[in-house]
């Protein structure tokens, strides 16, 4: 699969502000399943502006951080990252790479003991905690938002959203690493968003990127900024991303 650069072209700067956090105990859980114990490097594949790359750094004796969108990186990294790594992680980017590839290319990468991990957001069979009080985000209305505006077919890049014909989980299963351990960390339960933050939060997204609305980025932005002081005069909402899910294979 050929990078398209144009992805998430203008989300750098919503991404830090907009993204929900994972769980508090993401550190601990890959230090505990993994046994880190500050040796070895960590590589960030996908790392974004390094959010998680900065949140595991300290466990390592030294941390990379790769990103194909210059705009996502402050500094620049070396053309190639050799390794050997004790960690490869993956946070929501595994999805934009040629997986099997992409896996088995990590695989040579790492230490002997080595893992990679990928790591998101999980709803789905998740018990959802009681809200602590605010509404939650209207995310089927802003969606209709979206739609409005970018039409009916979900976009990323020049193009749109790739087809996903393996899971992840198969994806990995069907390389060196075998099959991968599921595991759970549990998410932010009371975690609460302004208004600017839930704007941020889609234009970090590759599918509502501000490229994608051209002139219109900000007349989207003020209409979604209406909808959200209609549903909450506190302008301030609840909400719930999910628990952290991790697939974690080892070498």
């Amino acid at each position: 699969m050929r990078y398209d650069s144009s992805i998430y072209d203008g989300a750098a700067a919503h991404s830090r502000y907009g993204r929900p956090a994972y769980s508090p105990q993401l550190e601990a859980l890959l230090a505990d399943e993994i046994g880190l114990d500050g040796s070895g490097r960590l590589l960030d594949v996908g790392c974004g502006p390094g959010i998680v790359t900065v949140r595991l750094a300290h466990l390592f004796e030294g941390a990379v951080g790769l990103d194909p969108d210059p705009g996502m990186i402050a500094e620049d990294l070396p053309a190639a990252a050799p390794g050997p790594y004790r960690l490869v992680t993956f946070s929501q980017s595994f999805f934009w790479t040629d997986q099997v590839r992409g896996a088995e290319a990590v695989y040579d990468r790492l230490e002997p003991d080595g893992a990679v991990a990928l790591v998101w957001h999980k709803t789905a069979g998740r018990a959802v905690p009681p809200s602590p009080g605010p509404p939650r985000i209207p995310h089927d209305e802003i969606g209709e938002l979206v739609r409005k505006y970018l039409g009916p077919t979900r976009r990323a890049g020049q193009s749109t959203r790739p087809v996903q014909t393996l899971s992840l989980e198969d994806a990995l299963a069907s390389t060196r690493f075998g099959t991968p351990e599921v595991i759970f960390a549990p998410g932010i339960p009371d975690l609460l968003r302004d208004v600017e933050s839930v704007v941020s939060g889609y234009f970090s997204m590759s599918y509502a990127a501000p490229h994608l609305f051209g002139d219109r980025a900000e007349e989207f932005a003020d209409e979604v900024r209406e909808l959200l002081r209609q549903r909450s005069p506190e302008s301030v909402f609840w909400d719930w991303p999910g628990d952290t899910e991790v697939l974690l294979a080892r070498k």
